[in-house]
């Protein structure tokens, strides 16, 4: 049994940890805080409230039906049917069922429904808005950690070549052709390296870090990402006009639905509110009956009888029936009908500006965004020119420092060049990666990489 045992807890670790290690791709990434993320959460409950007032708004137009029921004791001197008094206890109790339903208000009722499903459809295209915005902010954290991925491995191959040319410089100093003081200067510059690496690598684990908090991830110790194939950057790819991206965007964009449905509701708004002007036809039934305890009544002869009438007869005897019709007639109501009638006219107004306001800020988005994106194209290919000329640059003065023709801080001077562009290239290469991304995003292009 031990030896069947052992290997399955050994196989069992195994498993646990790789799944610990697990990496997360941005779709995953995407994904998962779809789900968990709470305040995308408590978007999709305010959308749920108003899905439940679209159907009570449906449910209105049915009648409605009431039962009542009652049971009551008195005590003391009570009026009997022969016009006396006695100090008699007695019990008695009453049911009955109601019911109405309007037949006519103007359409107040129907023009509510309409309202609610407009409001219902731009609640949940303010959920979309938040899904996208939210999946937006974690492309952003992704393309970091990348960055920083790439970052920590510059920093190592900066040191790498450090390391290699202390080899070398140790033996040009132990034949002479360096100075001792030489190796020293370049053991500082291993050292400050070394510091830039840990710094790189701080970095990156922050970066790791925003991102698992940003999906609210209870272990982010164990969270890392994987690494996509990025798609390829060129210096041909033509920039999308934005005037034409602003277009497409008006159409499909959730913001923007979100402000034409809220426009149309208040509209229907107006309708209600005109509605109240019309008179308002309902029509109403009910059936009743009661019952008493000790039921007394006259005989033929004109004598007091006390019976213990049955409550099956007794509900028979005394049932009443009633249907009616209600029509009610607006005439003056202090100006109420007229103040809300202006105050929907208000509001349309009010959502109008909202429109041509969510126009303007997306227009401005999508102007900025092209900005960015031609800007950050612009700054890659040039950072990827500026990365070949240093290290040529480089190459060229490792040469003459390996024949003693250039000191170590020229030397030092020149890597530090060269690697900075590096720093600055990759810098560019994801903001350019990004800044894509956002324009395609206003575009209907899904984030991917």
């Amino acid at each position: 049994m031990k030896k069947l045992l052992l290997p399955l807890i050994a196989i069992a670790f195994t498993f646990s940890s790789a799944n610990a290690q697990e990496k997360w791709s941005l779709e995953k990434c995407i994904n998962y805080a779809k789900e968990h993320n709470i305040d995308l959460q408590l978007r999709k409950l305010d959308a749920e409230v108003q899905a439940n007032n679209t159907k009570q708004s449906k449910y209105n137009l049915l009648p409605n039906l009431n039962g009542s029921m009652g049971y009551n004791f008195g005590f003391g001197r009570t009026k009997t049917a022969a016009d006396t008094y006695s100090n008699d206890d007695s019990q008695s109790g009453s049911l009955g069922v109601s019911s109405s339903v309007t037949l006519f208000n103007g359409f107040q009722k129907y023009n509510s429904i309409k309202q609610n499903q407009l409001d219902l459809q731009a609640s949940l295209q303010d959920v979309e808005k938040a899904k996208e915005d939210l999946a937006l902010n974690i492309t952003s954290s992704y393309l970091n950690i990348l960055f920083n991925k790439e970052l920590l491995q510059v920093a190592q191959e900066k040191l790498k070549v450090t390391k290699l040319q202390i080899k070398r410089t140790e033996a040009l100093v132990e034949a002479g052709t360096l100075p001792k003081g030489t190796l020293m200067e370049q053991n500082a510059q291993a050292a400050r390296e070394e510091l830039e690496v840990v710094n790189s690598s701080n970095n990156l684990d922050l970066a790791l870090l925003d991102l698992a908090q940003l999906l609210d991830l209870e272990n982010p110790s164990e969270f890392d990402i994987s690494i996509p194939e990025l798609p390829v950057l060129n210096a041909t790819r033509s920039m999308v006009d934005p005037e034409s991206v602003f277009i497409n965007a008006l159409e499909f964009r959730p913001e923007m639905k979100a402000a034409r449905y809220r426009l149309e509701s208040s509209e229907k708004g107006l309708v209600i509110a005109k509605g109240q002007r019309a008179p308002s036809l309902s029509l109403s039934g009910s059936w009743g009956s009661s019952y008493r305890k000790d039921f007394a009544e006259f005989d033929g002869a004109g004598n007091l009888i006390r019976n213990e009438m049955k409550l099956n007869d007794q509900l028979k005897l005394f049932e009443y029936k009633s249907i009616g019709f209600n029509l009610s007639i607006p005439i003056f109501n202090g100006g109420q009908v007229n103040r809300n009638i202006s105050n929907a006219k208000i509001n349309i107004n009010r959502y109008k500006l909202n429109m041509e306001n969510s126009k303007n800020i997306l227009r401005k988005e999508i102007q900025q965004a092209h900005a960015n994106a031609k800007a950050a194209m612009n700054k890659y290919f040039s950072s990827e020119t500026a990365v070949s000329s240093t290290e040529e640059a480089f190459r060229y003065t490792e040469e003459k420092f390996n024949l003693g023709l250039v000191n170590s801080v020229d030397y030092n001077q020149e890597k530090n060049n060269l690697f900075q562009s590096k720093s600055n290239l990759l810098q560019a290469k994801y903001e350019y990666i990004f800044r894509t991304k956002i324009l395609d995003f206003y575009n209907g292009i899904e984030i991917k990489l």
